[in-house]
């Protein structure tokens, strides 16, 4: 599904991967690891479409993640270590999600409530303001609802309370199946029953990728 051809992905003088050829395909529940600097970030930022690789080619089946990535990113579904500073309030949020990725508000609320969020209350609230559990719930019940091909998480669990951490990993053995998942993590002992390949990067090049 994702293809890297000796990538490089240079910022000045600093080199942020190097020549990395890497292949994700269908099925496939990675986890991302390495120090910090190693390229982790860098590497989901190009499959996401927000770099441009400084030579090389990224293609997700067959696409370019930056010509085309208005239909790429329908088929992906990304949270962030630190969600963005959106601006809309919850209910403005779901609404927008809903019209742009085709997703029910019933899923939304079945996903939010699967993780203990409770969106009625809070539907008039600011997500901005929203604590960062809250924030990270809500995000992962609308990763979970689009039903996407494509799911990458970066330390999706950063903000979550043990219970919650429990929760997410729970709905992602359920809906993980003849899909494409990437963790990007240092946690490895809380994705190990649920990843089947573990991939390190050190100085921005892969060092190590292993079945499990």
């Amino acid at each position: 599904m994702i293809r890297l051809n000796n990538v490089s992905k240079t910022f000045g003088t600093t080199c942020s991967l190097d020549h990395v050829t890497i292949a994700f395909n269908q099925g496939d529940a990675v986890a991302l690891m390495g120090a910090n600097g190693a390229g982790k970030t860098t590497l989901i930022r190009l499959i996401l479409g927000y770099y441009h690789p400084s030579s090389g080619s990224v293609r997700i089946d067959g696409r370019d993640p930056i010509k085309e990535r208005t239909e790429i990113l329908k088929q992906v579904s990304f949270v962030p270590q630190l969600p963005p500073p959106i601006k809309l309030n919850v209910g403005e949020l779901i609404a927008y999600v809903c019209r742009s990725a085709q997703v029910t508000e019933a899923a939304i609320y079945q996903y939010a409530d699967e993780m203990r969020l409770d969106i009625a209350p809070n539907r008039g609230k600011s997500f901005f303001k929203l604590s960062g559990g809250m924030k990270q719930k809500l995000l992962i019940a609308i990763s979970l609802a689009k039903q996407s091909a494509i799911m990458i998480y970066d330390e999706p669990t950063a903000n979550l309370d043990p219970q919650a951490r429990d929760d997410f990993y729970r709905l992602l053995q359920h809906n993980e199946q003849n899909k494409l998942a990437l963790f990007v993590t240092h946690r490895i002992e809380e994705v190990k029953t649920i990843v089947n390949r573990k991939i390190y990067l050190d100085l921005g090049k892969v060092v190590s990728d292993e079945t499990c």
